[in-house]
């Protein structure tokens, strides 16, 4: 295949090998540069910088979150959201509970309950009660109960129960909804959605599309790799055979 010849329509002779080295490049850079835009456009970095979401995230974690609108906002959704009431900077909780929950804790196997079901929270730092200090709350329609995984070191909802709202936050303070952890490198991975509010009303979100993207990318670049390395390969082998 590589010994084919094809004519150009300028008139010049090529390998069909360096045709399809050129389009393997083509290719590779539309969804290298491709996949880029398209993650820049959705995807906005952040920096959490207590252990307030720890283990899920530990502190000084660069974490990348799909912009959203709060209407989106699932139970379970680990979220950034700006709160004048909470303070001036971006913070990162997990929603345990929407518009019209009653979340309480902790029921006597120290769970976690939503509207009376216990909650399973695989992602909890240690293995004690989902919370050091007992609560409940019945969150107002359009807003967000949220909570730290940390829960004997996270300054969350439970602290401003005496607010307003009930220590909720609204919707339209959410800002984003984090997919997965980019840094440090060996935390690198997609955020699992959890299970245990998948049977309350509403369900569970389905992930953004930062896997699609990062396959885009990763085999654009591979293809230019591939094409770029055909040329000395090439040559190589016909000196070779001289």
């Amino acid at each position: 295949m590589s010994g084919t010849r094809v004519r150009t329509g300028d008139g010049h002779v090529r390998t069909a090998g360096s045709v399809l080295s050129g389009l393997a490049v083509a290719v590779g850079c539309v969804l290298f540069l491709g996949g880029f835009i398209w993650g820049a456009v959705l995807y906005r970095p952040y920096t959490v910088p207590t252990d307030s979401m720890a283990p899920t995230i530990e502190a000084g974690a660069r974490v990348l979150a799909q912009h959203v609108d709060g209407s989106e906002v699932r139970r379970g959704d680990v979220v950034v959201f700006q709160d004048s009431v909470w303070g001036d900077v971006p913070m990162v909780k997990r929603v345990v509970g929407v518009g019209g929950d009653k979340v309480a804790c902790c029921n006597t196997d120290g769970k976690l309950t939503v509207n009376g079901k216990p909650i399973e929270e695989p992602y909890l730092q240690g293995s004690g009660p989902a919370s050091p200090v007992g609560f409940k709350a019945e969150v107002p329609k359009g807003q967000l109960f949220l909570l730290g995984d940390h829960r004997s070191d996270s300054m969350d909802s439970r602290v401003h129960l005496t607010d307003g709202d009930h220590g909720a936050v609204p919707r339209s303070a959410v800002d984003a909804r984090v997919d997965a952890e980019a840094w440090p490198v060996g935390s690198f991975g997609m955020l699992q959605r959890p299970t245990g509010f998948s049977d309350l009303p509403g369900g569970t979100s389905q992930p953004g599309p930062l896997r699609p993207i990062m396959v885009a990318i990763v085999a654009g670049a591979v293809l230019i790799l591939g094409g770029a390395a055909y040329g000395p390969i090439a040559n190589r082998r016909r000196r070779t055979r001289v």
